[in-house]
């Protein structure tokens, strides 16, 4: 009996050493690795983390450790990357570094003064024109969503594509949009 828990012991110290050594030999590689596809450095020892939490609990044998380790890192990037928030118009036109200028006033303000009508005008045509410069289908799922108010779950069903295909048609829209607006919004602040 006591020889059978001594065996035991002797594997799961050899496990252990095995596992230790693995994170020691690739711990350095697989980070840098992640960092080059992720934005900030807290995500990438995340990915880390949990490249190593499912190699520590993986119990099928590896024959190609190096391949398995970063294609496990791979898919968690991507993981990352799906689940990461999802862009809104408020992102567009709202600021916080920025307190003189904010997009989103121009549409709560009250006050129909002559100014903050051509600003609106100004928003509203650059908006439409960056819009008509996009693919059919991103812009079909950007108005329908932000300018619209139907969900997409409302829009999968509609389409037949799914949420994720249409969250990715949304992406661009909204990155381009920003920048297209961001450039409107230096030139208006450097008059």
């Amino acid at each position: 009996m006591n020889a059978a828990i001594s065996l035991q012991k002797a594997m799961a110290e050899k496990q252990k050493r095995n596992i230790t050594q693995v994170i020691n030999d690739y711990s350095k590689r697989l980070l840098g690795f992640i960092r080059k596809r992720v934005s900030n450095e807290a995500d990438a020892e995340d990915i880390l983390q949990d490249v190593f939490y499912q190699f520590i609990g993986n119990t099928q044998p590896i024959e190609q450790l190096t391949a398995w380790l970063f294609t496990v890192a791979r898919n968690k990037i991507t993981d990352r990357k799906r689940k990461h928030k999802n862009e809104l118009l408020d992102d567009i036109y709202v600021n916080a570094d920025e307190e003189s200028f904010n997009w989103a006033e121009l549409f709560f303000d009250t006050n129909d003064n002559p100014e903050t009508e051509y600003l609106r005008s100004l928003f509203w045509e650059e908006l439409t024109n960056a819009l008509k410069e996009l693919p059919e289908d991103q812009k079909n799922v950007f108005v329908l969503n932000e300018l619209e108010g139907i969900s997409f779950k409302e829009i999968s069903a509609q389409t037949g594509d799914s949420i994720n295909t249409l969250l990715s048609r949304k992406r661009y829209p909204v990155l381009y949009l920003r920048e297209r607006l961001q450039t409107l919004k230096d030139e208006l602040l450097n008059y």
